[in-house]
């Protein structure tokens, strides 16, 4: 099966990458879940919601605020780097459900951010939105037009970018190989990426320490994390 898979891989004409927070918890960024889950007596899970931002923006964004340090100050870790030398061999697309970046900041240059990114921020109002990766010195942070700045990341219960999420479909419908690394496949509609590109009769490669609720429809899963794995999966079938 693996060498059936490895040539799938060489022949690939197109490697859709999908990944999730396993990913990023290697470079140092604690998961929504698990015992990394709480912040302050408070559930994580429960902050990310619009609800909970008009309720107390304050508290929301000293939240973020936190999230933005850590992000910031992590670096990409030697499967975001793998991801990213990838695309010397093929077309590669990454859709992440991961806000923090570290994939464009790998090298990485296609990459679709289906729940937004931390590093921008936009108005709760009017239609402003930036890059931002300064401290802020008031929270919660006021746009110029007098209304709250929020972090433009998807929170439970809001829709994902259409444009984003129809692009997300588009290659995933299109893909020769998924590759789907460090997410559970929990949060929806992200987790149904693999039956779109399974349509298309594309070879799933799952890549998680621990197994999802999909692990029985892939093809190949490898049992590790992906900062062990990517890099020698693309030594051993590229180089």
């Amino acid at each position: 099966m693996f060498e059936l898979v490895k040539n799938k891989l060489k022949n690939a004409k197109k490697i859709v990458i999908v990944t999730g927070a396993g990913i990023s918890q290697e470079s140092g960024i604690p998961t929504f879940r698990g015992k990394d889950g709480l912040w302050r007596n408070y559930d994580a899970m429960k902050l990310a919601t619009i609800d909970a931002f008009y309720d107390d923006p304050k508290l929301v964004w000293e939240w973020y605020a936190e999230r933005r340090t850590n992000i910031f100050s992590a670096i990409p870790n030697a499967g975001h780097i793998a991801i990213a030398q990838l695309e010397k061999y093929c077309d590669v697309v990454i859709l992440t459900q991961n806000i923090d970046g570290l994939h464009q900041r790998a090298g990485s240059n296609n990459v679709l951010e289906l729940h937004g990114s931390i590093v921008r921020i936009k108005c709760t109002v009017c239609d402003f939105v930036d890059d931002l990766i300064n401290e802020f010195n008031n929270l919660p942070p006021m746009c110029k037009c007098g209304n709250i700045l929020r972090p433009d990341v998807v929170w439970f219960g809001e829709s994902l970018p259409q444009d984003v999420w129809e692009k997300a479909l588009i290659h995933s419908s299109s893909c020769d190989v998924m590759i789907i690394a460090g997410t559970s496949l929990v949060v929806s509609p992200a987790n149904t990426l693999p039956i779109f590109a399974k349509e298309n009769d594309a070879t799933l490669i799952e890549v998680n320490p621990e197994e999802t609720i999909m692990s029985k429809d892939m093809d190949l899963t490898i049992r590790d994390t992906s900062a062990n794995v990517m890099p020698n999966l693309i030594t051993e079938i590229f180089e």
